[in-house]
């Protein structure tokens, strides 16, 4: 049976749908019970894909404060119900870290006992999150550029995995995550961009980019591996892979896998969080723990000579 697919784009390109190039994410639930099939699926592939891996009434309880949350700022268009999630006007936003703050019902879902009970069992012992939750409220006309995780949380172990979980049904118009297919096995792409750091900076160069994330000379501004996913995948290989989520899904990939985002093509607001896992035994990015975690600011800068 073909799918019908409304008009995608990414970067504000058209997404050619062509089966050689796009496809549809795996449904991992049948390995659930299998903890070597987990591990094997994630060696060949690069992601796993747990629909209702989660409580969906939790997650959409969740959806609900966050929304509160952003219809008591204004963002919002007011003549909706706050549940349609309906962006005001021409509103800019993408990154919104601080909807996990104070946030215990968010907390319950991303690091709760489902959660944990699933990494436990996938890392094969004691699993620990990082203490930063990546928050993202995605506004209409919106996306995220094509990157792995591993620039920007290196420091520790390498066997770290991200989580990303969309707080209500996100469609394809929506601007879902993408992944490209077995991109985390690009052994030339590993050693090259795999390898940077977006808080090294060059100390011997004028405008190093100390206070930045990213740029002097050692990584792009931003830490992004490319602005322009369309071309990025004709250089790579591979097919972009996505899917119709829904309020209770997980798609769980390693942090050498690159992903980006399809534009978010409605008017209303997608909203998701990055969180990130690890074997406890194992060591832990410094920026990313604690009660207050340093992140990218100026504590986590390391100065290098380019």
């Amino acid at each position: 049976m073909i799918r019908q697919l409304p008009p995608l784009t990414t970067a504000h390109k058209a997404l050619d749908t062509s089966p050689d190039v796009f496809g549809f994410l795996t449904d991992c639930t049948p390995l659930l019970h299998d903890a070597e099939a987990l591990r094997a699926h994630m060696r060949e592939e690069g992601y796993l894909y747990l629909p209702a891996l989660l409580d969906r009434d939790a997650v959409l309880a969740t959806r609900r404060v966050m929304l509160e949350r952003l219809a008591g700022e204004g963002v919002l268009d007011d003549r909706y119900p706050i549940d349609e999630a309906i962006a005001k006007p021409d509103l800019r936003m993408a990154f919104r870290g601080d909807l996990a703050l104070k946030n215990p019902q968010m907390a319950q879902v991303v690091y709760g006992e489902r959660m944990m009970r699933f990494f436990d069992f996938f890392l094969g012992g004691p699993a620990r999150h990082f203490d930063y939750t990546w928050v993202r409220a995605v506004a209409p006309g919106f996306g995220t550029p094509p990157h792995m995780d591993i620039v920007y949380m290196g420091r520790g172990t390498k066997n770290l995995f991200t989580a990303w979980t969309p707080f209500g049904d996100v469609p394809l118009e929506l601007g879902g995550l993408m992944v490209l297919e077995r991109s985390h096995r690009h052994e030339r792409l590993n050693s090259g961009y795999g390898s940077k750091d977006v808080d090294r900076y060059c100390e011997n160069r004028v405008g190093a980019g100390f206070t930045n994330m990213g740029g002097g000379g050692n990584i792009t501004n931003g830490g992004w591996l490319s602005k322009d996913p369309i071309t990025l995948r004709k250089r790579l290989g591979g097919r972009w892979l996505t899917t119709n989520y829904r309020a209770g899904d997980v798609l769980i990939f390693t942090v050498f896998n690159v992903h980006t985002s399809l534009d978010n093509n409605t008017n209303r607001i997608r909203l998701s969080s990055d969180t990130r896992y690890q074997l406890a035994s194992e060591p832990v990015d410094e920026r990313w723990i604690g009660e207050n975690p340093i992140g990218h600011g100026p504590a986590g800068k390391r100065g290098m000579i380019c």
